[in-house]
């Protein structure tokens, strides 16, 4: 899948501040604040900024550490997965392949011996199922 191209600028316009910072700068939203860490309705996550699909919600679960957990992306065609030596820490950062968006972290700490994506809600678009 080729990246998707971006105009930034369009693109600062269209997210707010914290979103663009989270999405396009790496950055990461404070714990407990984010509008899906709690979130719990039937459907798909999919990124703020290409609306490719990313997870759903049947792999979402409360991790107790404040941001939206799952334990499998809905498709592995929708995420890269790269090393992310940062702040002192080895973390690997999940983007979205289609747009290269920065979602979040990957760890192994997933329940029943599953992996844990943490994915911050800012960089979330959900789509509720239609039953």
């Amino acid at each position: 899948m080729t990246k998707e191209k971006i105009n930034e600028e369009e693109l600062k316009k269209k997210l707010n501040s914290e979103a663009y910072h989270i999405l396009r700068e790496k950055g990461t939203e404070r714990a407990f604040t984010g509008k899906y860490w709690n979130h719990k309705d039937k459907g798909s996550y999919n990124c703020m900024v290409c609306g490719s699909e990313l997870f759903a919600s049947d792999t979402k679960f409360d991790s107790g550490t404040g941001w939206p957990s799952f334990t499998d992306p809905a498709n592995t065609k929708s995420i890269d997965l790269n090393e992310d030596n940062n702040h002192g820490m080895q973390r690997i950062e999940v983007t979205c392949k289609k747009c290269g968006s920065h979602l979040g972290h990957l760890f192994n700490d997933g329940p029943n011996g599953k992996k844990r994506f943490c994915i911050n809600s800012a960089c979330l678009l959900f789509k509720e199922k239609k039953t």
